[in-house]
């Protein structure tokens, strides 16, 4: 993680590190499994909430983390995580996750799924806009100050339209 954030990587740990174990976070954590059947693995998928502990399950290889929260009165469910595995990168994984939170925000009646994602992660910013789709949100700091160039985050999101 530090790549991404620099320099101030050491106290943006310590604010990722108490959002994770926030009442209010969800998660999707993805495990591999031997698949007896084979001689690959298969990627196994488990929900639980911050305090589930899973025992049995193989070695974790991504999560997704996200929160039903209220941005600017609307309610949206907002993906304060995704992470994978290096080896799991490329294979559908992070699509997959997204549709899955993108039902859940259906399901739940959100009026949108929302991000953040730092501007120099060119991989994540391909990913989310040209892969799923998502777009600059109008409450995005580029949107709402575009002359504000030392901003380093972009706000994106795909309304409950598009999902």
């Amino acid at each position: 993680m530090e790549g991404p954030y620099g320099s101030e990587w050491p106290e943006e740990e310590k604010v990722k590190r108490k959002e994770m174990v926030l009442p209010e976070a969800h998660y999707v954590f993805v495990h591999e499994v031997a698949n007896s059947n084979a001689d690959e693995m298969t990627t196994v998928l488990t929900a639980a909430e911050t305090s589930t502990c899973l025992e049995d399950s193989g070695p974790l290889v991504g999560f997704v983390q996200y929160r039903f929260v209220l941005e600017e009165e609307i309610p949206v469910l907002y993906v304060y995580e995704l992470q994978l595995e290096p080896r799991v990168q490329g294979k559908g994984v992070g699509k997959f996750l997204m549709q899955l939170v993108e039902l859940m925000a259906q399901k739940s009646r959100m009026s949108a799924v929302m991000l953040t994602v730092q501007k120099a992660n060119v991989l994540a910013m391909d990913f989310y806009i040209n892969k799923l789709r998502y777009i600059i949100s109008a409450m995005s700091p580029s949107r709402v100050n575009p002359m504000d160039r030392e901003d380093e985050l972009d706000q994106l999101d795909k309304d409950g339209s598009s999902y």
